[in-house]
């Protein structure tokens, strides 16, 4: 029996990492350990996009607008959930 890995890259775009650098530390930590906890298992609350390509994985109050491959997570956008979330980018 062959057992595949789940584990995927995440990557952040510049803008995604100046996102998550300018969160307060706790929401930062929260951020990252819901990245990297969907990375290895695929387990979140993600949903497709509507009217574009890409995912929004939901953690807490927070989002982060992604696209993912086989073998990567390209985050491209992170902070809170408002009214503007998902017109940018």
């Amino acid at each position: 029996m062959t057992i595949l890995s789940l584990i995927k890259t995440v990557i952040l775009t510049l803008s995604a990492a100046k996102d998550l650098d300018a969160l307060p530390r706790d929401a930062r930590e929260q951020v990252e350990d819901g990245l990297n906890r969907y990375a290895m298992t695929g387990q979140g609350d993600v949903k497709a996009l509507q009217g574009r390509d890409g995912y929004r994985l939901r953690i807490g109050r927070y989002r982060v607008l992604f696209d993912e491959d086989a073998i990567t997570i390209l985050a491209i956008y992170i902070g809170r959930r408002t009214t503007t979330t998902y017109r940018r980018n």
